[in-house]
């Protein structure tokens, strides 16, 4: 089925079609074309014969539901859950953990040269984590009235639909997370339409029940261990942890320079941040409540830019554009970009390293989220001097 001379507008939703992956996007579909028109495919690997059904059809390009493996790939698997392929909180179980990880290294290298034109060179292999199910220390299960069998699902939203799929356990969330499933279950909420937070707490740190903290402990020493090190090279006596949420890159970091500043909007982040660092004599810094692009260019003026490293972790849409002109305007010596999401961290350090203002030095993804499509990345900015 892999004609060129094939008309798209002949493809309708419900054909069948036997087709050959030849990549895997990032989201985690697997690539097929028949001809000029491309078809996204869910749950296959790199190189497989499948057999699929168009669930939708667009003028250049349709999705489809895997039927069957005609040729499976020699990295398919079985997955460990036996949810997969139904629920969407995982799309790689069915693939061998080792090429997840090219996988991952693959889609990140293409999405910074596609969208920031940066050499694959300045990608790090990915690094793994230890643990590659049982490592999430926090989910978020929903519960939905099921009116064809008159009763309440509990679990996570489908793959294809905004459906509850109802589950038990969950393969990749810590053990203590599934006894707190069950709990739930036992202990169902009042109506469909509710989500509930399930987390286990980080030994000696201070975590409001709505801030965000690192989803797997497993991994969180490498990622500290590497954010150190790109500190540490660039020689920045200051830091600004801007986004610092309860001050975890900031006490983690504090020891390798002189002076420290944490910024968050969120004021109870802030107070367990100013805890956080009590508790460990982190006494050469402060936590400031506030807007990043409103307390940036005091904090820039006071520190001296040119001796000074930017941490920014903001949530996966990326910062904003202000924050990002902003930077480039006050212009700190460093500026080391935590993300889980490469697509809009590509968009952000293509903005930052326009005209030639920074240079990317390096990007070390961490696999932060085995399984699922998602991977953490330390990205280290350097100052064009």
């Amino acid at each position: 089925m892999n004609d060129t001379a094939i008309n798209p507008s002949s493809f309708a939703i419900g054909q069948r079609l036997t087709l050959t992956v030849s990549d895997i996007a990032f989201g985690g579909e697997g690539v097929a074309r028949a001809g000029s028109f491309v078809v996204f495919i869910p749950f296959v690997a790199l190189g497989e014969e499948v057999e699929v059904e168009l669930t939708e059809v667009k003028k250049q390009f349709g999705r489809a539901q895997l039927l069957r493996v005609i040729q499976p790939s020699p990295e398919r698997v079985t997955p460990q859950c036996r949810y997969f392929g139904e629920c969407g909180g995982c799309q790689y179980q069915h693939i061998a953990y080792d090429a997840q990880l090219r996988l991952k290294h693959k889609q990140i290298t293409d999405l910074f040269q596609r969208i920031g034109g940066f050499p694959a060179a300045v990608i790090e292999p990915v690094v793994p984590c230890p643990q590659p199910y049982g490592y999430r220390n926090r989910i978020m299960i929903r519960s939905q009235w099921n009116k064809p069998e008159q009763r309440l699902n509990i679990g996570y939203i489908r793959h294809n639909d905004r459906l509850v799929v109802d589950i038990d356990e969950c393969q990749i969330a810590e053990p203590a997370l599934n006894e707190q499933i069950r709990h739930v279950r036992a202990n169902p909420p009042p109506k469909g339409g509710l989500k509930v937070v399930l987390r286990v707490s980080p030994e000696g740190w201070e975590v409001p029940r709505d801030s965000f903290f690192q989803n797997n402990f497993f991994l969180l020493p490498r990622l500290v261990e590497t954010v150190r090190e790109r500190l540490r090279d660039s020689g920045a006596r200051h830091l600004v942890d801007a986004y610092c949420g309860v001050g975890f890159f900031s006490v983690e970091m504090a020891d390798l320079v002189e002076s420290f500043a944490g910024v968050e909007i969120d004021m109870p982040a802030i107070k367990a941040a100013r805890k956080n660092a009590a508790d460990r004599g982190r006494a050469n810094g402060e936590f400031l409540a506030g807007r990043t692009e409103d307390l940036l260019p005091q904090l820039l003026a006071k520190f001296h830019a040119d001796r000074t490293s930017i941490i920014l972790d903001p949530p996966r849409t990326g910062c904003p554009p202000e924050s990002l002109q902003l930077l480039r305007e006050v212009r700190p010596a460093q500026i080391i970009y935590v993300s889980c999401h490469p697509a809009t961290l590509a968009r952000d350090l293509q903005l930052l390293c326009a005209d030639g203002v920074y240079r990317l030095a390096k990007v070390v993804p961490l696999d932060m989220f085995p399984q699922t499509q998602h991977v953490e990345c330390v990205a280290d900015l350097r100052l064009n001097t």
